[in-house]
């Protein structure tokens, strides 16, 4: 009796302990966020995160998805598969906001202080009041690459042009500066002499709100400075005939001095055996200012749906916004941190460079409007940098406004 007494209490207390370790492993596991990144992002984004998991008992989950299916999959997805947290562009704030896919984010006065204001104007959207919706985490952006064995860095953008049309046409080069066009255009790559001519996509509002009413494609300042694109044309400074390819190879092979990109060619600098330099494009009538694209993190609607919202709010407004975080982001990513912390933190000297360049960039639009821009501002660089039979510029450029602005009414 005894000992069937001593084998019932055995299974009672091997059943606690299975009981206190279940609960324990539990506990460990916790709460799991589900992150969409893609896959160049993945190994980053998991390090960090789980960091964070880590200190808050917390699980993350990280899926791959392709980056430009992720705003568009968010919209369809079945809540049970849905992510907690989203790696994105700043530019697909407006429409993921406009929604209700995505909540406002509410970050610490002195997180806030440790980024420069167009980095989160690059993630805030709204009507009347501005909310921030995405945390910046990296800045990318074009600048102008310089081989400084066959030129010298130009400090003037008259400097720029007559080193570029000399260079030009002491080795029979394509182009005086390659920047990539093509057919189709590309209002990417051309920004900074559009902004440097003292053009602008959208003014604001009185609350600081882009305003898709005011339309500066063909501004007043841009089209007083327009004859200096028709200069540019016939003196082979810059040709929409050249595409990527002809951009790089032109550069590379030293058929022309000066190459405009960005950080997604560091590698390919480097190897390619030429000392240069990246600098911002010289001030033309006004600041060369490039398009600025910044990659943050969302809070996703389902956060809430999966009682794991204050944690995804804590991953992304606190933990992603740390210096720390985008220093181990930048390094991964070959992007500039966001964070001016993290920006000082930066050792590879190319990626300085680039980051430097971006100083008072702007952000591509983010509100839904922007998509009527792209083409018809394309279009009005192609038409009037093609070579012979060239459109006047002022001429190209009020046309592309006027197309854009009715589609834009159009549209609402």
């Amino acid at each position: 009796m005894k000992h069937r007494i001593g084998w019932i209490l055995s299974l009672v207390v091997l059943a606690a302990l299975a009981s206190v370790a279940a609960a324990s492993a539990h506990r460990t596991a916790g709460p799991t966020v589900t992150i969409w990144t893609d896959q160049d992002r993945k190994t980053a984004v998991t390090k960090v995160a789980d960091e964070w998991a880590t200190a808050r008992g917390a699980t993350v989950k990280v899926v791959v998805k392709n980056f430009g299916d992720i705003r568009d999959n968010l919209g369809t997805v079945a809540a049970a598969d849905a992510p907690d947290v989203i790696v994105g562009a700043h530019d697909w704030t407006g429409q993921l906001a406009a929604n209700g896919l995505v909540e406002p984010l509410h970050p610490k006065a002195a997180t806030l202080k440790q980024f420069p204001k167009y980095t989160l104007d690059a993630f805030s959207y709204g009507t009347g009041v501005k909310n921030l919706y995405g945390a910046p985490v990296a800045v990318e952006n074009i600048a102008l690459v310089v081989n400084t064995d066959v030129v010298k860095l130009p400090k003037s953008w008259a400097q720029l042009e007559t080193e570029a049309l000399a260079y030009k046409k002491k080795v029979k080069g394509p182009v005086g500066i390659a920047v990539q066009q093509g057919s189709g255009g590309d209002a990417y790559h051309m920004y900074p002499f559009f902004s440097g001519l003292g053009g602008y996509i959208f003014g604001t509002t009185k609350a600081g709100t882009l305003n898709p009413s005011d339309v500066g494609v063909a501004s007043k300042t841009f089209l007083k400075n327009a004859s200096l694109v028709d200069k540019w044309n016939k003196e082979g400074l810059i040709n929409a005939k050249v595409d990527g390819t002809t951009a790089q190879n032109a550069f590379l092979k030293k058929q022309a001095a000066f190459w405009v990109t960005g950080p997604w060619n560091i590698d390919t600098l480097k190897k390619s055996g030429i000392n240069f330099r990246v600098v911002q494009v010289p001030k033309i009538s006004q600041r060369s200012a490039p398009f600025l694209g910044v990659q943050g993190f969302f809070v996703t609607k389902y956060a809430a749906t999966h009682n794991v919202d204050s944690l995804a709010q804590d991953l992304v407004a606190t933990y992603m916004m740390t210096p720390e975080a985008q220093t181990l982001l930048a390094a991964a990513n070959n992007r500039y941190p966001a964070n001016t912390v993290a920006g000082k933190k930066v050792v590879d000297p190319v990626l300085g460079q680039f980051g430097a360049a971006s100083v008072g960039g702007v952000p591509m639009p983010n509100i839904p409007q922007m998509a009527n821009v792209w083409s018809d501002l394309g279009a009005a660089w192609v038409r009037s940098t093609k070579g012979a039979g060239s459109m006047q510029a002022s001429r190209s450029f009020a046309g592309a406004a006027k197309a854009i602005s009715l589609k834009i009414k159009a549209g609402k």
